[in-house]
């Protein structure tokens, strides 16, 4: 799952919305001609909102704020292909856009609860509009478009939907500032709560956990933020004790809520080396380290009757007697 917070993905975010709107309508729009049936944008209590209604809303919520202040800011949820192909075969094709829909309603709820701020407590305390997008283009910075295998504005292949989501900077009574840049902790605690402290680590993380706990998604350790942060931004023992609860969910899949709380405690610095992880007890007798040291079973390969061996269990069938009856004298 990528969730990702960014100022505008055309031009910035200090003046009007209308350029963002805009181009996020590129799919409703072919060869210049309106496309049917429209995809429209939502906001968890009208899903038919139209664009230059969008554009007002946000432009008017700006109270208070200088010409060089943010006005909205653009959230980007992107599930993975995996995560759409597990949608679309639980839900249909269909189903999986009204899904995705609802869980960005309960990303906006994860949003404005990270502020921490009193009055500030779901997504109908914001002013936000999403827009489901069904496909993804080259663009110029990919390595297809630079090798020349693609060409800019193609088509990208394979399960694409994400939803784009605008959230102005002020609350939904044009009174509260709320930014996601504010993220200053500890130096000043009392002014940043003020303000509207914002953990976007805790933001993403809180995103991915929704849509597995929502959906049921089994996600493997390998594929989340929290993998990839500490692979990222992570001390070297970090790393080293993150790869190596990775290769004990593979060897002993089973719990993946298990192997998602070990990695909670790495990034927590709860075990000073990896000897200390692999001691951990796991409520039975055996410890982490007997788990990786302990075989792979691996199921006996069925046996599959050869031709001649089944024509003889026929043959004894239509006697009359057991089919393995006799198997040993006619072997001989």
């Amino acid at each position: 799952m990528y969730i990702n917070i960014t100022d505008s993905e055309k031009g910035d975010n200090k003046g009007s919305c209308g350029t963002l709107v805009n181009y996020l309508e590129k799919e409703n729009k072919i060869d210049g001609r309106e496309r049917q049936p429209a995809e429209n944008w939502f906001n968890g209590a009208v899903n038919d909102v139209l664009p230059h209604q969008v554009r007002m809303k946000i432009d008017g919520n700006i109270a208070k704020l200088g010409r060089r202040d943010s006005k909205f800011f653009l959230i980007n949820i992107s599930p993975s292909q995996k995560e759409l192909a597990f949608l679309a075969e639980k839900y249909g094709e269909e189903g999986a856009k009204e899904k995705l829909k609802e869980y960005a309603v309960k990303v906006m709820d994860g949003y404005a609860q990270n502020f921490k701020r009193p009055g500030i407590e779901s997504h109908k305390d914001l002013l936000w509009f999403g827009k489901l997008e069904n496909y993804r283009y080259y663009g110029y910075n990919d390595k297809e478009v630079k090798n020349g295998t693609k060409k800019r504005g193609e088509r990208k292949e394979g399960w694409q939907m994400h939803v784009q989501v605008i959230v102005s900077r002020k609350d939904i009574t044009d009174k509260i500032k709320l930014s996601p840049d504010n993220t200053s902790r500890g130096k000043n605690r009392i002014h940043s709560q003020k303000l509207g402290q914002f953990d976007r680590s805790a933001f993403k993380q809180s995103g991915e956990t929704l849509f597995d706990d929502s959906f049921g998604f089994a996600r493997n350790l390998k594929e989340s933020f929290i993998y990839a942060n500490v692979m990222k931004k992570g001390t070297t023992e970090q790393k080293a004790q993150l790869h190596t609860v990775k290769e004990l969910q593979e060897k002993h899949a089973k719990g993946t809520e298990r192997w998602q709380n070990l990695a909670r405690d790495v990034t927590a610095d709860r075990f000073k080396s990896v000897d200390k992880l692999l001691g951990k007890a796991t409520g039975t007798a055996e410890t982490l380290l007997d788990i990786l040291l302990a075989p792979v079973y691996e199921a006996p390969a069925p046996v599959i009757p050869n031709e001649e061996e089944e024509k003889r269990r026929r043959r004894r069938k239509k006697k009359g007697l057991h089919p393995d009856q006799g198997l040993n004298r006619e072997n001989r």
